[in-house]
């Protein structure tokens, strides 16, 4: 059993907002539950990128980045900005960066470890 994680039953938190930060958590998620999303957001996490450059690196339409792309903005996790007619994708939630980084170290790392000689 692991120690370290909270009892409900004597939180530090009144049960009311310890519900609301498991219905966050579970909101944060589903936005990560589907492989394209994730994957953008491995991308975002080093750094803001265009749709176009998202496209070329995961070699996806540019219709399914967009629709990802809305679905994550319309979730806080990303945000964007225009410059000239380019529109610039970046991560607007820094809890996603910690879950990403935490989701590399648990499924990437020890692949990328692997196969290095």
């Amino acid at each position: 059993m692991i120690s370290s994680l909270p009892d409900p039953e004597r939180a530090p938190l009144p049960l009311a907002d310890f519900m609301q930060q498991a219905t966050d958590a579970v909101a944060l998620l589903k936005a990560l539950s589907h492989e394209n999303r994730l994957l953008i957001l491995c991308i975002l996490c080093k750094g803001e990128k265009t749709v176009g450059e998202l496209e070329e690196m995961l070699h996806l339409q540019q219709a399914i980045v967009s629709q990802q792309l809305a679905r994550l903005r319309a979730d806080g996790l990303v945000s964007s900005r225009r410059e000239g007619r380019q529109i610039y994708y970046s991560i607007a939630n820094p809890l996603v960066q910690d879950v990403v980084a935490l989701l590399y170290r648990m499924y990437c790392a020890p692949k990328v470890a692997q196969i290095t000689p």
